[in-house]
């Protein structure tokens, strides 16, 4: 049995499965946590310790077709100055429960489009988070920027704060497929961007890219990554485009029936993933690149890699803290996100409240649960050892874990003692392969294709 073959009888091409950012993902959060339950978890995290801060500016000048982005569009700055006085009302009021010495560790700036900012407004952003938190002394500040929506004046003014690394949305670069997801983006355009992003120092360059687009073919993707690498990002994510019209009512403006087949994206994945292979880039988990020595190579090689809601990280902090709307926050004791709506956030802000909607509680065996997905997500594969020391398993419980998964994928896993790993050739199988440790029940989540 060919390995194709193999992957659809056991659903790879028709699973709808979570890219596991979280476990529990977010549609398992309830409203069972408040307001409360986030200051009383800022409020124990130890004094001196490190956290991880994420803000999220909710606007795009235009809407992208492709995206499911909780975004919202707007051709005037009104808007965003509004929302910029509740979020730094928002981080004045986590400046005075966090406790004394914390420092950021890592900032960053997501969206929507965080550079629609003006400068002013970002400097104004940069010193109210500065005002409450200072940077730690090997600090990462990176800020997703449109290549669309930048200048001189705002570049310098996120170099003037101390951003370090940027981070800019490709998805192809092909005029047809760009037409087709309502976004022009020319590769003039992003050579610019990164060229100004260089010019100020900031070596550091993520970079995204899709498969899976509409109209797109092995020959198209394969041009767009080359146009890409000649940029030399030291970080590429290579997603794949989650089609969810139910949920993202502007995909609807996207042609169905141009969509490559499940058996089509994988040969795009596959061929976009020998590109950057072929080019040095490290292997990062299901769907990132990095190039030798840059902080993900470095931790995959030490066994500190992680995975969180911007994907994978070299980040250490057990403390993700997220503001603005939608956010969301991850403490030791659970997940904690924001209302989503932006009126609705600004209406708890604006009473002196924090803006917790939902949320999740660690239980059970959450945690366990939680760090085995994480294993496979980052490494292909679990470590049985740190499984029975930290969490307590006991030697049966894992076998039969184990042996489960084995027989159910017979010839793509590899148990060895306590360790157990997913053969490379097997690696798409991987977010399937995690759903038979995932205790909730993903049959209403509505989440994204398998591949």
């Amino acid at each position: 049995m060919d390995t194709k073959t193999q992957f659809a009888k056991l659903g790879l091409f028709d699973a709808k499965v979570p890219r596991y950012t979280s476990y529990p993902t977010a549609p398992h959060f309830s409203n069972d946590v408040s307001p409360t339950d986030f200051e009383g978890w800022v409020k124990a995290i130890p004094a001196g310790n490190s956290i991880s801060l994420y803000i999220h500016v909710p606007f795009c000048r235009r809407l992208c077709w492709f995206c499911a982005c909780r975004t919202q569009g707007t051709q005037s700055d009104d808007p965003v100055r509004v929302y910029l006085q509740t979020l730094k009302a928002e981080i004045a009021s986590l400046g005075q429960i966090l406790p004394k010495g914390v420092t950021l560790s890592r900032l960053h700036w997501g969206g929507g489009t965080p550079t629609l900012l003006s400068a002013p407004m970002m400097t104004d952003l940069a010193q109210s988070i500065a005002a409450i938190a200072p940077f730690a002394e090997d600090y990462e500040f990176s800020v997703e920027i449109d290549p669309n929506e930048i200048d001189e004046a705002r570049l310098d003014a996120l170099a003037a704060a101390g951003m370090n690394r940027a981070s800019i949305g490709v998805q192809d670069f092909d005029d047809e497929i760009q037409e087709t997801i309502g976004r022009i983006q020319s590769f003039d355009v992003t050579k610019k961007a990164v060229d100004m992003i260089r010019e100020r120092g900031i070596q550091s360059l993520n970079a995204d890219i899709l498969y899976g687009l509409p109209h797109q073919s092995k020959e198209r993707i394969n041009e767009s990554v080359q146009k890409l690498l000649s940029l030399s990002p030291d970080r590429v994510a290579l997603y794949g485009y989650a089609h969810v019209p139910w949920m993202a009512k502007r995909q609807q403006m996207i042609p169905s029936d141009a969509l490559p087949t499940p058996e089509e994206r994988l040969d795009l994945f596959e061929t976009a993933r020998q590109l950057f292979m072929w080019d040095g880039y490290t292997e990062i988990g299901i769907d990132h690149f990095a190039l030798k020595g840059d902080g993900l190579d470095v931790a995959l090689r030490t066994g500190k890699l992680r995975r969180n809601f911007q994907g994978y990280t070299d980040d250490t902090a057990d403390v993700l803290i997220g503001l603005g709307a939608s956010s969301i926050s991850r403490f030791p004791q659970g997940y904690a996100q924001n209302a989503s709506s932006t009126s609705a956030y600004t209406s708890a802000v604006r009473a002196g409240q924090f803006a917790t909607a939902r949320g999740h509680t660690f239980k059970g065996g959450d945690l366990m649960r939680g760090r085995i997905i994480e294993m496979l997500m980052c490494t292909f594969g679990i470590d049985g050892d740190e499984l029975q020391r930290d969490y307590g398993l006991g030697t049966a419980t894992l076998r039969a874990y184990y042996e489960e998964v084995a027989t159910k994928y017979e010839g793509m896993i590899e148990v060895v003692g306590t360790q157990l790993t997913i053969k490379p050739e097997a690696r798409a199988m991987t977010r399937i392969i995690a759903r038979d440790f995932d205790a909730y029940d993903l049959s209403k989540a509505g989440h994204s294709s398998a591949i």
